[in-house]
């Protein structure tokens, strides 16, 4: 029988009233989720099929100035760019941490409350960090200066990205590091004890053990990992302003300046064409991983 049979099975055997429990508990949630969240998704898709000044109804006009868009164009190749190049990042650095910090359990308490510190920072001093190291006549300018360098804009040039992704890795790091932790804590440790009386070596247990266990982790660190990619426009909002440099112009700098500029429609149709990216996107995701997890 497989895991989906029992797992019907078994919840064909819970009673009404016990199957009702938890949605009674979550219905709260759910109804401000659905005000907040729902109500307004479902009206920015609405609003992306009509024009913003007249209410006219104008089909998938919008979608195609959108997708013709140079400015989108931009942002959507940043915005992914960034992506690719920091999500794989974090998880590498925050699981071999991690991998790290589980052999020294003692004192890997120390080091998970540091390593959260970045995220209990609130983002407006982040900022004033970052403009007293990045500037052009800030401290990392100062050091090069020593070397007798040149100094770089580190934030009104090509640079920037470079900036961001730091930024991005330094706020989230703590974060995933300890996702993984709980991921290993979870592992059963006699598997690990029966590898080594198979004489199994330290990958050939991570390759067989540790990372086909940790597949569901994986997959929550990825999802939270790549939303949380979105959230990095705060800072560079607050250093670069509304038009930074052409290298972290992201989404969020181009749905900022429509609606700044009441361009409404076309910011609608982007948010829907982005959102339905992220969610497919996810959703090939769970399949793989959990392909890979059946596997």
């Amino acid at each position: 029988m497989t895991k989906v049979n029992r797992r019907k099975q078994y919840e064909d055997s819970v009673p009404l009233k016990e199957r009702m429990v938890p949605w009674l508990f979550l219905s709260p949630s759910l109804f401000f989720v659905s005000i907040i969240v729902l109500i307004p998704l479902l009206d920015a898709f609405r609003r992306s099929f009509f024009m913003a000044a007249s209410d006219r109804f104008v089909g998938f006009q919008n979608y195609a100035a959108v997708l013709g868009n140079s400015a989108f164009k931009l942002a959507a190749g940043n915005t992914v760019k960034f992506a690719v190049v920091c999500i794989p990042l974090l998880l590498f650095i925050s699981l071999a941490v991690s991998l790290l910090l589980a052999a020294y359990k003692e004192t890997r308490g120390i080091f998970k409350t540091s390593y959260l510190v970045p995220m209990a920072i609130p983002v407006a001093s982040i900022v004033l960090l970052w403009r007293v190291i990045f500037h052009k006549n800030g401290l990392l300018n100062a050091f090069l200066a020593l070397w007798e360098k040149t100094p770089v804009d580190w934030i009104g040039s090509r640079a920037a990205f470079g900036v961001l992704v730091f930024a991005y890795l330094w706020k989230n790091f703590g974060y995933d590091m300890v996702l993984w932790l709980s991921g290993l804590s979870a592992i059963n440790p006699a598997l690990y004890e029966a590898a080594q009386i198979d004489g199994a070596g330290s990958i050939r247990r991570f390759v067989r053990i540790t990372f086909p266990n940790l597949m569901p982790t994986l997959f929550t660190i990825t999802v939270l990992s790549l939303l949380n990619s979105f959230k990095v426009f705060r800072e560079a909002y607050l250093i670069a302003g509304s038009y930074p440099n052409d290298s972290i112009y992201m989404l969020q700098h181009l749905f900022n300046n429509w609606y700044g500029n009441l361009d409404v429609d076309k910011m609608c149709a982007g948010a829907v064409m982005m959102a339905l990216f992220v969610f497919v996107l996810i959703m090939l995701l769970q399949k793989i991983l959990n392909r890979g997890d059946n596997a």
